[in-house]
């Protein structure tokens, strides 16, 4: 009787033993647990506040780079403003320039027609007055003889022969001027041969005139006109050879540059169109030749 209340006893006690170790255990995982929580929750708080800090200074330098791009899109529309303007200027200034160089175009033009036509018609004073020269004085009509005066000799008879008076002579050919209107007249009206001709019989009857140049020069033009380009080039050179000082020269040289340019000899034709320049700068084919050069590759 006194055995079983023993074991029963001992067997509740062996079943109190857990409760107490586990209610032991859990104190401190629980106080663990706890301590844990506890610093998630802070690290949490610190890093929200690290990212406001940071929201923040990036929300001033957004600001003030704003403020920046700002400024510099003020200033761009600022030079672009004075880009638009000046650019405006300068159109306008090109156009100015444009209409000054076609109303000077228009004069030099106009200049060049009237020295033209002055010059052909000074040639054309020269020759008549050569013609008149050569025909000498009109005679006296209708005059009676004056008393006292040699009466005229008697009318010969007929069939007789008429020796001519004294002193009288053949009357001599056409003058320089009448020679150079006439062959220019032929190759303006497209008879280049003829032209050439009456040119060369100025060059070989007054080979010291005034007008030895030009003629040298048209007698270059009526070859180039019947395409003999060779001859036209070699006499271009003797005007230029021959002639050097004179106004028909710097064209000369000119032409002959062009000639040497359409035969392909682009050296050449370099360095005539750099002579061309260099002795005649103030001629209108300096300003060809530099325009020229400019393209001539």
């Amino acid at each position: 009787m006194s055995a079983r209340p023993l074991v029963r006893v001992s067997a509740a006690r062996r079943a109190g033993r857990p409760r107490r170790v586990r209610a032991t255990l859990a104190a401190p995982l629980l106080a663990l647990s706890t301590g844990a929580c506890f610093a998630t929750r802070a690290d949490v708080q610190l890093l929200q506040s690290d990212i406001v800090a940071m929201r923040a200074e990036q929300l001033q330098r957004d600001s003030a780079r704003g403020v920046q791009l700002d400024r510099v899109m003020a200033t761009l529309g600022a030079v672009g403003d004075s880009l638009r303007a000046t650019g405006g200027r300068l159109t306008q200034f090109q156009g100015d320039v444009r209409g000054e160089l076609f109303s000077l175009g228009q004069q030099l033009i106009q200049i060049q027609e009237l020295t033209g036509q002055s010059q052909r018609r000074l040639q054309e004073l020269r020759a008549g007055l050569e013609e008149r020269l050569q025909s000498g004085p009109p005679a006296p009509t209708g005059s009676p003889p004056a008393t006292g005066t040699t009466p005229p000799p008697p009318a010969p008879a007929a069939g007789a022969t008429v020796a001519p008076p004294a002193g009288a002579g053949v009357s001599p050919g056409p003058g320089p001027n009448q020679l150079y209107q006439l062959s220019l007249d032929q190759l303006r009206r497209g008879s280049a041969v003829a032209a050439r001709s009456g040119f060369q019989d100025l060059l070989r009857q007054y080979p010291t005139s005034d007008l030895a140049p030009d003629a040298q020069f048209y007698i270059a033009e009526s070859l180039a006109s019947t395409g003999n380009s060779a001859a036209a080039d070699s006499v271009y050179q003797i005007v230029v050879q021959r002639y050097p000082g004179s106004q028909r020269a710097s064209t000369a040289l000119y032409k002959h540059a062009l000639l040497l340019v359409q035969a392909g000899r682009s050296t050449e034709a370099r360095i005539a169109l750099q002579q061309v320049v260099s002795r005649y700068p103030r001629s209108d084919e300096a300003e060809l030749a530099r325009e020229r050069l400019r393209t001539l590759r």
